[in-house]
């Protein structure tokens, strides 16, 4: 089910997320600093958003730029600014990648997505045919951890569904996701074939200290996300 936050707040979110404290100042800085140079490099954006990615991907230099989200508004708040320096297209991630040639990509990159999706089998192993060997893809999402707060049965290593509100475009707006287990989470990645290289789980910079100290304890106690590495051999 597609959250109103990306379809008709969608012009909202995008202002939103350009420097709001968990994507722009927590999520983006730890996720790009799992990527090696990007010069020259086919990049597939999942979950692209309103395109903050794929203006960083342009500007570290990628030959080419995919961008899939699920929500049409967002594809085209993308294809109104980049016309056609980016591919964009609208497509449910649960489905995988159909449309992605094999061996074609370099680099996947999918940012605060994975937990919208009930089953991650498919995208993962559709994500290792679609990256060229050697090639590599890095995700952020939401931390099991932090997730299990969410839960409705008691029992961590059960997947539940979670419906919650979230004021990210400055009015509550009700939100659905998965939860699931770590073991759930990094099963899917190495089941596909992928090799998990590296995790974090974030570093909270000072300047977030400085914007919102509750914000910095809060994230310090418990951090929201984890950032996963994973290599095709």
């Amino acid at each position: 089910m597609k959250s109103k936050m990306y379809s008709i707040h969608a012009e909202q979110y995008d202002l939103a997320v350009q420097d709001n404290l968990y994507n722009a100042h927590f999520e983006r800085p730890n996720l790009q600093a799992m990527l090696d140079n990007l010069t020259g490099k086919n990049v597939l954006d999942l979950g692209c958003g309103s395109g903050v990615y794929a203006q960083f991907l342009l500007d570290s230099g990628a030959a080419e730029v995919t961008c899939i989200d699920a929500s049409q508004e967002m594809i085209d708040i993308v294809s109104h600014k980049f016309s056609d320096r980016v591919n964009a297209y609208a497509q449910y991630l649960s489905q995988g990648l159909p449309q992605e040639a094999s061996d074609s990509k370099d680099v996947i990159i999918c940012p605060l997505m994975l937990h919208y999706i009930e089953d991650l089998t498919l995208l993962f192993k559709d994500a290792h045919r679609v990256l060229k060997s050697g090639g590599y893809m890095v995700f952020s999402t939401h931390h099991p951890f932090a997730d299990f707060d969410y839960s409705t049965s008691g029992d961590y290593f059960k997947r539940e569904p979670v419906i919650d509100l979230w004021d990210t475009v400055g009015e509550p707006v009700e939100v659905y996701f998965f939860r699931r287990a770590l073991t759930e989470l990094l099963g899917a990645v190495t089941h596909s074939g992928l090799l998990i290289s590296k995790v974090s789980e974030g570093i909270v910079s000072e300047k977030i200290k400085t914007l919102s100290p509750d914000t910095y304890h809060s994230m310090r106690r418990q951090t929201p996300f984890i950032f996963v590495k994973c290599l095709k051999r």
